[in-house]
């Protein structure tokens, strides 16, 4: 098993914000000394723009199971004290979004985590929560960055460090939106036999929490630091295990079978089914729709990345839910959530959340409302899926892929040739339509479609498709691949 993450430079990176929080190789970019001084900065930033409206000198201080990752916390806990801020010190690893919860919940000034959430086990990094609950936007990244070289002086003394135990609100928060007795009622009869792979991560006693300590069949839930060799990130390559296991479930007749995986922070998801088949967010974010609509009579509007499936939109119409679309990173959707009345927020990655809770990506929360639709519908997840599609008459396959560039000039070259001259047909389809919002959306003449993007940290074009077939879906990815190719040669 592969843990390497490959040559570590004598030189710490700079330290930079991405899409969620900084990240870096532990003992490299990612060090005690980086963590302290990264945590008393984002604690002025958050005064600064939350200090007003909550009243709170108070932040949260949170961490996962990756190596080192306690020891981070009280670091970061005591830099923060240093300029004058009381902090609550988590007692143990918790969900990433049981601090969000947390820093809203208690009105503090925000939250600080240390996770690199699904990265590789050689990383660290360090989460910015605000106090409305959710990721910082990157105008707050921004201004801790560029406070680093000449930080703010303290606030006055000392403020006090105190433990605190962020599982008990969190779960009792998350036990009332669901109908847990029925779904411990059907655990303890037969008729729902439920797996969950934690991939060694912060999701682990989640789900017995929750649901009763002996109702939920947990793997890899005792703490290890390597992951087991593999990034804990929800992917059907790192799920072998999880698959078999669910497939070969000896259980009563008419009994159903669920699979739910969560990465390293527990705010991404993914499922399988009674078969032993994996089933991404493309798949959830429906039947959820449809599920939270139907049975629950909830409304509000439905946000999904510009990377989501055509079945969402689908899915929305047919309950008269209106849809709003953003570029893919889920701090688009959580903006939105703080503009409008949204019912569910998700991206094609694993990141659900819900507009009345808080607005950021949780997987156990998702987790309750999956097993909640099963035990009320009384369907397998991949039977639930085909009566929305039936119901809406959209059917479809997706499947993306990630190309490796020679640099980040040939993704210059390859972006400049689709702002000048995009193509005008994909694998001999029209081109009907181009959305620029994020990279490039190409509806074709079928209503199929492929995104081209490229990641903003690295020489790495990502693309997506949805067609009608999984052939066709790989048809467009390789008529993309061959097409960057060319560029890049030519």
């Amino acid at each position: 098993m592969a843990v390497s993450s490959g040559p570590i430079s004598a030189t710490p990176k700079p330290i930079k914000f991405g899409t969620d929080g900084w990240r870096g190789i532990i003992a490299a970019d990612f060090t005690f000394e980086r963590v302290a001084q990264v945590a008393a900065v984002s604690a002025h930033v958050l005064q600064q723009r939350f200090g007003e409206t909550t009243g709170s000198r108070t932040l949260a201080v949170g961490y996962d199971r990756r190596f080192l990752s306690a020891e981070f916390a009280r670091t970061a806990a005591e830099a923060i004290a240093s300029q004058g801020f009381d902090v609550i010190l988590s007692q143990d690893y918790a969900p990433t979004p049981a601090f969000s919860f947390a820093a809203k919940h208690r009105n503090l000034l925000g939250a600080i985590v240390i996770t690199a959430s699904h990265n590789p086990s050689a990383y660290s990094g360090l989460k910015i929560k605000g106090a409305f609950g959710g990721s910082v936007s990157p105008e707050v990244t921004q201004q801790v960055e560029s406070l680093l070289p000449h930080p703010p002086a303290p606030l006055g003394p000392k403020g006090q460090i105190s433990s605190f135990d962020p599982w008990p609100d969190y779960c009792t928060t998350l036990q009332a939106e669901v109908d847990i007795a029925a779904i411990q009622g059907a655990i303890s009869s037969g008729k729902l036999t439920v797996f969950a792979d934690v991939m060694y991560g912060s999701a682990s006693g989640g789900l017995p929490r929750l649901l009763g300590s002996e109702s939920v069949h947990e793997l890899h839930r005792h703490a290890d630091p390597l992951f087991g060799g593999n990034p804990p990130e929800p992917l059907p390559k790192y799920l072998g295990e999880l698959l078999n296991t669910v497939k070969e479930a000896q259980v009563p007749q008419g009994s159903l079978k669920v699979g739910l995986v969560f990465d390293g922070d527990s705010d991404r998801i993914a499922a399988v089914d009674g078969n032993g088949q994996f089933l991404s967010s493309q798949i959830l974010i429906p039947i959820l729709i449809d599920h939270l609509k139907s049975r629950r009579n909830y409304s509000g509007e439905i946000v999904k990345t510009i990377s989501g499936s055509n079945l969402i939109p689908a899915v929305a119409k047919l309950h008269g839910l209106a849809l709003h679309q953003t570029p893919v990173g889920y701090k688009y959707i959580a903006d939105r959530m703080q503009e409008a009345q949204v019912l569910l927020g998700g991206e094609e990655s694993g990141g659900i959340g819900y507009g009345y809770h808080i607005p950021e990506r949780d997987a156990l929360m998702s987790a309750l409302y999956v097993l909640e639709a099963v035990v009320m519908s009384g369907l397998d997840l991949s039977d639930y899926y085909c009566q929305i599609q039936e119901k809406t008459g959209y059917f479809s396959e997706y499947d993306r892929i990630d190309l490796p560039l020679a640099s980040m000039e040939v993704q210059a070259k390859l972006l400049h040739q689709l702002a000048t001259d995009p193509p005008k047909e994909v694998a001999g389809k029209a081109v009907k339509d181009i959305l620029s919002i994020d990279g490039y959306k190409l509806t074709l003449a079928d209503d199929s479609w492929l995104l081209i993007r490229f990641s903003g940290t690295e020489p790495v074009l990502r693309l997506y498709s949805e067609a009608q077939t999984l052939e066709e879906v790989h048809r467009h990815l390789h008529w993309a691949k061959d097409w960057a190719n060319s560029i890049s040669a030519s």
